[in-house]
C-alpha cells in the first residue's frame, strides 16, 4: 500500500481499506432498503420517526423540568411517542426495513471508525499491538501506602478483605474513620517515607491521594472499592475483583496520564457545573440520588432563580448554558454504543467540555437535531474558562460538592500523574475508533490515506 512499509504494516493497511469500503456499503445499503420497501414514501417514514424522537424529548423535558401534571404528562408522553412511531411502522410493513436499516447504519459507523483507528492504545494513548504499552514495573515498592475508605462501595474493602491483601503484599494500611484530612494524611506517608500511594475508594478520594502524588512524582495506585469508579474503568481494571489492582504492585506497568485542575481543585474524571453542581449541595443527595436530583431539577432548570453559565474554551464562547461538564480527557459520545461516557485515552493533554442549553420545550424537541440543534455543544480545549452570575459558583468534582469563586479556570496536567496498574487488565481493549469522518473513509477506501 505505501512504499518502504513492512508487511505487517500492509496488512493492517489492507484491513483498512476493507473496512472502509464496507462501512461505504453498509451506508448505501441503509438508505436503498427502505427506498426499496417503500419508495419516496420512505422519506415521509424518515420524518415520523423523527417526529417521534422529538415528542420523546420533549416528555423528558417535560419530567425533569417540571413537577406535577405535566411531570406526568412527560412521562406519559416520552413512552407513548416512540410506541406509536412503532406501532406504525409494524401496521404498515416498514418495521422490518426501519430495524435493517437502523442496524446497517450502526455497522456502516462503526465500520467506518474502525478504518480511521490508527490501531489498539492502552488507556495512556500509546499505540502499539501488544497490548503491554507503558514502562513496566520491574520491582515491588518497598514502603507503599494504602488509604481505605472502608464504607465506599457498600464495604467493598471488608467484603474483598482488601485490608489483609494488602498488607499481605507488604503495604502499610490506613483506615478512615471519618472526619481525616485525606490529603494531610497522604502527605504524612510522602513524609515518612512511603514510596508509592494508593487508595481503596471512590473517585473523590482518589483525585486528593492523587494529587498528592503527582506533586511529588510518586507512583499511583488505584483500588476499585468505590461505587462507580469511573476512573478505574477507563484505567481498564476489574471493578469487580478490586483486589487484583494490587497485582500491579510486582507485576505492572505504569502509566502517565492526565490529571484536570478546576481552580485548584484536581479530578481525575470530571467538574460539574450548572444543575448537578446544585443538586450535589443538598444533604440528601447521598443518601437519594435520584429522589433528590427529580426533586430539585425543576426549580434548577425553569425556575427564576435558574443559574445560567458562560463559558471560554480555546476561542469558542457559549453562553446561556443550564448544565456544562469539564472531563480530563474527552468523553465518547453518548450515541457511541460500544463505549458510552468512556474515556477512549487519559493522555491527550485536553478537557472534554460538554455544554447543555436547553431551557424550554422547544430547544428541548430541537434536540433531534443533534449538533446543529444548538442545545448541546462538544469542545474539546486544553483550558477552559466558567463564569456564572454569582460570585460563587457550586461544583460537583468527582461527585463531591465544592464551592469556587467565578469566574473558574479549568486546565488539563498533561502526564502529570504516574499510575501504576496490573499487567493484564480485562478492561484494557482495543478502543471503539474514531470519529465516522465520511470523506477520510471514502479517501480510504480507494486506498489514500493522510496520515
Amino acid at each position: 500500500m505505501r512504499p518502504g512499509k513492512s508487511g505487517p504494516a500492509l496488512v493492517v493497511h489492507g484491513h483498512r481499506v476493507w473496512r472502509a469500503r464496507l462501512a461505504l456499503l453498509a451506508l448505501a445499503a441503509s438508505v436503498a432498503v427502505p427506498l426499496a420497501a417503500a419508495g419516496l414514501r420512505s422519506v415521509l417514514w424518515v420524518l415520523v420517526g423523527v417526529a417521534g424522537l422529538a415528542l420523546a424529548a420533549v416528555g423528558v423535558w417535560w419530567v425533569l423540568a417540571h413537577t406535577g401534571v405535566l411531570r406526568v404528562l412527560g412521562a406519559v408522553l416520552s413512552v407513548v411517542a416512540p410506541v406509536v412511531v412503532l406501532t406504525l411502522y409494524a401496521v404498515s410493513g416498514m418495521l422490518g426495513p426501519a430495524l435493517v436499516a437502523v442496524a446497517l447504519w450502526a455497522l456502516a459507523v462503526t465500520a467506518a471508525r474502525t478504518a480511521l483507528d490508527p490501531g489498539p492504545r492502552d488507556p495512556a494513548g500509546r499505540s502499539g499491538r501488544s497490548g503491554r504499552s507503558g514502562r513496566a514495573v520491574v520491582e515491588a515498592p518497598r514502603h507503599a501506602w494504602v488509604l481505605m475508605n472502608p464504607r465506599s462501595g457498600g464495604g467493598k474493602v471488608d467484603r474483598f478483605h482488601l485490608a489483609d491483601r494488602a498488607r499481605a503484599a507488604g503495604c502499610h494500611v490506613v483506615l478512615l474513620d471519618g472526619g481525616q484530612d485525606v490529603t494531610a494524611l497522604a502527605r504524612r506517608a510522602v513524609t515518612e517515607g512511603a514510596d508509592l500511594l494508593a487508595v481503596a475508594g471512590g473517585d473523590g478520594t482518589q483525585a486528593l491521594v492523587a494529587e498528592v502524588a503527582a506533586g511529588h512524582d510518586l507512583p499511583f495506585l488505584v483500588i476499585p472499592a468505590g461505587t462507580r469508579n469511573h476512573f478505574a474503568l477507563d484505567l481498564g481494571l476489574d471493578r469487580d475483583d478490586p483486589a487484583a489492582a494490587l497485582d500491579g504492585l510486582t507485576d505492572g506497568v505504569e502509566l502517565r496520564v492526565d490529571l484536570g485542575y478546576a481552580a485548584d481543585r484536581v479530578f481525575v474524571n470530571n467538574a460539574s457545573f450548572g444543575t448537578y453542581g446544585f443538586v450535589v449541595t443538598d444533604p440528601a443527595y447521598r443518601g437519594a440520588k435520584s429522589r433528590t436530583t427529580l426533586r430539585t431539577l425543576p426549580g434548577l432548570l425553569t425556575g427564576e432563580g435558574a443559574p445560567t453559565l458562560r463559558a471560554r474554551a480555546d476561542g469558542v464562547s457559549v453562553d446561556g448554558l443550564r448544565a456544562l461538564l469539564v472531563s480530563n480527557n474527552p468523553y465518547g459520545r453518548v450515541v457511541d454504543a460500544a463505549r458510552p461516557g468512556r474515556r477512549e485515552r487519559l493522555d491527550s493533554g485536553l478537557l472534554g467540555v460538554v455544554c447543555v442549553r436547553v431551557g424550554n420545550t422547544a430547544q428541548a424537541a430541537r434536540l433531534v437535531r443533534g449538533a446543529r440543534s444548538g442545545g448541546l455543544v462538544r469542545v474539546n480545549a486544553g483550558e477552559v474558562v466558567v463564569e456564572g452570575d454569582t460570585a460563587i459558583l457550586p461544583v460537583g468534582i468527582d461527585g463531591e460538592h465544592v464551592e469556587l469563586p467565578s469566574p473558574v479556570v479549568c486546565r488539563s496536567a498533561p502526564g502529570a500523574l504516574r499510575v501504576r496498574v496490573p499487567r493484564r487488565r480485562p478492561g484494557a481493549r482495543t478502543p471503539a475508533g474514531a470519529t465516522a469522518d465520511w470523506p477520510r473513509v471514502a479517501r480510504l477506501a480507494r486506498g489514500r490515506t493522510d496520515q
